[in-house]
This record gives C-alpha cells, sequence and structure tokens, in this order.
C-alpha cells in the first residue's frame, strides 16, 4: 500500500494595469509569479503510510493535510488503511459508506461487467445500476482484501541468507519467504500473508490481509463513458473517462468473511470514505492512497536500455498480433465480441502501458543522461 501526493499548481492571475509606465514595478512582479508559481508545487514521490517520517509529514500538514499519523496507518486503530482495498486482482477500491460499498476503476469492473452480461443485455454496452440490493449481481471468483498490518521481516530474512551468493541465495530468499508467508496466514480465517521485496532486495515487509469473497455489482456506466477516448486517452493526462464502478462487499451475519450466501450481509467496515458533493477548488490538497502495480526508483542503466531495447518492444510485438487477431473475430459476432471483449481491454492497456513508456524513456534521454530518478507506476492488470 502507497501513499502519493500530486503537484498542484495555483494560477496567479494579477493584472498589470500599468505594464510598461515602470519597469522596477514590472521586475519586482515578475520575480513573484515565478516564486509564486514554483513554491504552489507540492513534493511528489510516494511512501509507504508507515515509513512517512515526521519531515514528510509535516511537509503534507503544510500543504493542506488534516489527517493525524494514526488516521493516516494505524495497526490497533481504524484509519484509513481500512477504506482503501486491493480489488481483484489488484487494482485499488475504496469503501464509500457504512454499508460496504466500493469505488473502482471501471477497467478494473470490466470482467465481472462482461460476465454478467449477454448480447440481449449488454451492461458492459449500455451500463447497470441495481434499483435494489436484490438486484445487485454477485461476481463469482472476485474477492477483495482488506489491509490488517504491515511488519518488517528483513533481519529474518537477511539473517539466513549469511554467507550465499548466486543461485544459492535467490533460492534460499525464496525458500524463507514462502515459510513466513505459511506461518502467517490463516487460510481458515481467510487470513493471507505475503513478503514483498523492496529497495532491490535490501528490505522486506510483510503485508497481512483479510480476504472477502462474496462481491457484488451495483453499479457502472456503459462502456461509451467508462472507457470514453479508448487506448488513444489512456496513460494519458488529461482524461475525460467516468472510470468508474461500483460494487459492494457482504459478510455472513456473523461478521465473517463468508463466500456467497443469499442472506449474507453488508460489511460494516471499520472506516470509510464519505463523499464530498462541496466541490474543489484550486490550489486544494490532494493525495492518492493505494496500490500501484509497480515502482522502479532505482534502476539501473542497464536496467533502462534493457527496457528501451528489448523488453518493451518484444511485448509490444507480441501485444500487437494477439490484439490483431482478437479484433478479426471480434467483428463477426457480437456474442464472441462480449466473451473477448475483457482480455481484449486488458492486452491493449498494458499495450498502450508497455509503448508510451519506451517513448518517454528516449523522449528525456533517461539512459544517456545516466542520472535522476527512474520512477515506473501503473494501474496492476486484472
Amino acid at each position: 500500500m502507497y501513499l502519493r501526493k500530486l503537484k498542484y499548481v495555483c494560477r496567479f492571475n494579477e493584472t498589470f494595469r500599468n505594464k510598461f509606465a515602470n519597469m522596477r514595478k514590472l521586475l519586482v512582479t515578475v520575480i513573484l509569479v515565478i516564486v509564486l508559481f514554483f513554491k504552489s508545487f507540492a513534493d511528489e514521490g510516494m511512501w509507504l503510510p508507515l515509513l512517512l517520517g515526521q519531515q514528510v509529514y509535516n511537509d503534507m500538514v503544510k500543504k493542506g493535510l488534516k489527517l493525524t499519523k494514526e488516521q493516516l496507518y494505524s495497526i490497533n486503530k481504524a484509519s484509513l488503511k481500512d477504506a482503501i482495498i486491493i480489488f481483484g486482482g489488484g487494482c485499488t477500491g475504496e469503501i464509500v459508506s457504512p454499508e460496504g460499498l466500493i469505488f473502482t476503476n471501471h477497467h478494473c469492473g470490466y470482467e465481472v461487467i462482461a460476465s454478467a452480461s449477454t448480447v440481449d443485455h449488454n451492461y458492459l454496452r449500455d451500463g447497470f445500476y441495481s434499483k435494489t440490493r436484490a438486484d445487485e449481481i454477485p461476481a463469482e471468483g472476485l474477492s477483495v482484501q482488506f489491509l490488517l498490518r504491515i511488519e518488517d521481516v528483513t533481519k529474518e530474512v537477511m539473517d539466513s541468507l549469511q554467507g550465499l551468493s548466486g543461485m544459492d541465495r535467490v533460492q534460499r530468499q525464496q525458500r524463507v519467504i514462502v515459510n513466513i508467508n505459511s506461518r502467517l496466514s490463516d487460510t481458515a480465517n481467510s487470513i493471507e500473508a505475503r513478503v514483498s521485496s523492496l529497495f532491490k532486495g535490501n528490505q522486506f515487509l510483510i503485508f497481512t490481509y483479510l480476504r472477502y469473497r462474496d462481491i457484488r455489482l451495483v453499479g457502472a456506466p456503459p462502456e461509451s463513458i467508462g472507457k470514453f477516448g479508448g487506448d488513444t486517452d489512456n496513460w494519458e493526462w488529461p482524461r475525460q473517462t467516468g472510470d468508474f464502478s461500483i460494487f459492494r462487499v457482504y459478510m455472513s451475519k456473523d461478521g465473517k468473511p463468508s463466500r456467497y450466501a443469499a442472506d449474507n450481509v453488508p460489511l460494516k467496515p471499520k472506516w470509510f470514505l464519505p463523499v464530498s458533493i462541496k466541490g474543489l477548488k484550486d490550489g486544494d490538497y490532494a493525495m492518492i492512497y493505494g496500490y500501484p502495480g509497480s515502482t522502479n526508483r532505482y534502476e539501473t542503466s542497464y536496467g533502462v536500455k534493457q527496457k528501451i531495447d528489448i523488453d518493451n518492444p518484444t511485448l509490444v510485438k507480441l501485444r500487437d498480433v494477439r490484439l490483431k487477431y482478437m479484433f478479426e473475430e471480434m467483428k463477426k459476432d457480437p456474442a464472441v465480441k462480449l466473451q473477448l471483449s475483457p482480455s481484449y481491454a486488458s492486452i491493449a492497456n498494458y499495450w498502450k502501458f508497455y509503448d508510451g513508456e519506451s517513448k518517454e524513456l528516449i523522449k528525456y534521454d533517461v539512459y544517456g543522461t545516466g542520472g535522476g530518478t527512474v520512477y515506473y507506476m501503473g494501474a496492476r492488470k486484472t
């Protein structure tokens, strides 16, 4: 789980009344514009909530954050982490009501929407909104995960690797991680623990989750809204799409995770995000709290060159072939189009990502300059 601050630029709209009457006034005004312009940028970066550090947190408060550190992340008390979930295979979702309502991206709910559709009742094309709880559609195979805690197991992992190198080290590390995951998981109670390697294998954190498996589709806009702009606008900014879908998570009557059952009840979350209709004003504080697909701030020059010359071009070419043949079949039959739509959308999504990543690395000559931070970030595949 990561938290990311966004850049917001306040516009300075001072009118010069006597444009050229006084050069000194003009110079002072120009300097003021520059100072305000650069001062208005918030620091941008990504942090694990429990590793924010006092300096970063204080800076966030100065920029407008109203939450305490414990509200951002707490092991022992309800906090913002309890409203931010892993949706499906790795998307981010957020709980927005005291009755388990989930907002996530349209493409994250795409497969469920397509699976619930038929040629005659095509919710992907026409959209869907349940009028009552009874109309909500069970999403078979879909689950969500709530973060319970994050713990540092670096010492345990590193101590087990002393004196090892090469494949011996790699294989021992894999075994140690599997053992830690197994020891701290409780399958019978839907608790799953997963060790993640950070900073090129220099830190190991274990993330423990509670998984719920009764998830139901509540609503989604038509594809013409949820995927407006298609792959042309995807991964671009600004975007004009209504990129959302709505689900609800259910639990058993005794408050435990459960597979679908007719008498299950909506989840009572520890924390939820109230939806405000007050609107925003320029300069308001904003941040993203969720699960990025991948980040790499410390890539070597060799890794950058491999991305540009080998990895990304290969992935783009392979996906070109797959998309071409899938599209040909989708044109022939509406039923086939509906069936293949989720796979086609997923493949196209990351076709655009890999292609765009290469173009940006080349555009800014990241390999040639050999300096600065290399930073990859994207939504997970679904």
